[in-house]
């Protein structure tokens, strides 16, 4: 069969070939709808190790939040491991529909559905509280005093430090925290428990981190405190840089039964959840979002 045959051929077939397919995905949705809605678990897409956040000894505050929603629901929590970083979460578990939910994404992440946000977290500077050196906003001169600044590249943190000409002469620090491994083509993760560790034991002045992922090792440690970094940053062409992110939970684009039910329990689960947060000692900001 030649090419202008075979070329003939699907152009004739492809409008059936379209109609098909439709049906195809419109039985599949709704199949996929109606499990959803009917089962007994809430399939939860989650890391296996990486704890603050999740485990598979379910010790993260996100899986005790991913039960405390469930239980509202009338459901269990049923985690769906992966081995890798949560940021593939996304795209190798929940689009591939082997779970139903991811917890802890930024509200309006558009890769997904995302549910009213249930909190508000910040990045924050981490010191020990005998330090001599009185940081408390990205202005502040006592910055440019530290001998050593952890940060994670690609973060808010990052990009401020750019801002201020602060980024080359901490980059070998900053490397040292990933073990000098290149991160091209790979996502590595600094360990917040060591970020925190260097600025207790006084390798560094001082280190920059998303609140939720070092909360728990700064409460940890009596010696150490945590401030609240202000959200009005810019860069020198004025692009804001924010560091203030509202927390919800997402869902596939065409489960809106789910996201509905998770709206209702976030609301019933509220004061477990602000429990949870609160015990692992992440500062909470008031919510700009909550509808």
């Amino acid at each position: 069969m030649d090419k202008a045959t075979r070329s003939s051929m699907w152009t004739d077939l492809a409008p059936l070939a379209t109609v098909a397919g439709i049906a195809a995905f419109t039985v599949t949705a709704l199949i996929s709808h109606r499990s959803v809605a009917e089962s007994n678990e809430l399939k939860v897409c989650a890391a296996s190790k990486e704890l603050p956040y999740s485990s598979v000894t379910e010790d993260g505050f996100e899986n005790k939040i991913a039960k405390a929603v469930a239980k509202a629901m009338g459901r269990k929590a049923s985690f769906v491991w992966h081995e890798r970083p949560s940021i593939y979460l996304v795209r190798d578990k929940l689009l591939n529909n082997e779970c139903d939910v991811v917890i802890g994404l930024d509200h309006g992440d558009p890769r997904v559905l995302t549910t009213q946000p249930y909190y508000r977290a910040p990045y924050v500077f981490i010191q020990r509280k005998d330090s001599k050196l009185n940081i408390k906003t990205w202005q502040s001169p006592d910055l440019f005093k530290a001998d050593k600044i952890g940060f994670v590249d690609g973060t808010p943190a990052a990009a401020m430090m750019q801002q201020l000409d602060l980024h080359s002469v901490h980059f070998n620090y900053m490397k040292s925290l990933l073990n000098f491994k290149s991160r091209r083509n790979q996502f590595i993760r600094v360990d917040p428990g060591r970020m925190v560790g260097e600025v207790a034991s006084g390798k560094a002045d001082v280190s920059v981190a998303f609140a939720p992922e070092v909360a728990r090792y700064v409460k940890a440690n009596p010696d150490l405190k945590l401030t609240v970094i202000p959200d009005n940053n810019f860069r020198s062409d004025g692009e804001i840089v924010r560091h203030h992110f509202d927390q919800a939970m997402g869902v596939r684009k065409n489960d809106t039964v789910l996201l509905k039910e998770l709206n209702i329990a976030i609301e019933k689960a509220w004061p477990e959840i602000q429990n949870i947060l609160e015990a692992e000692g992440i500062p909470l900001l008031e919510l700009a979002n909550r509808s």
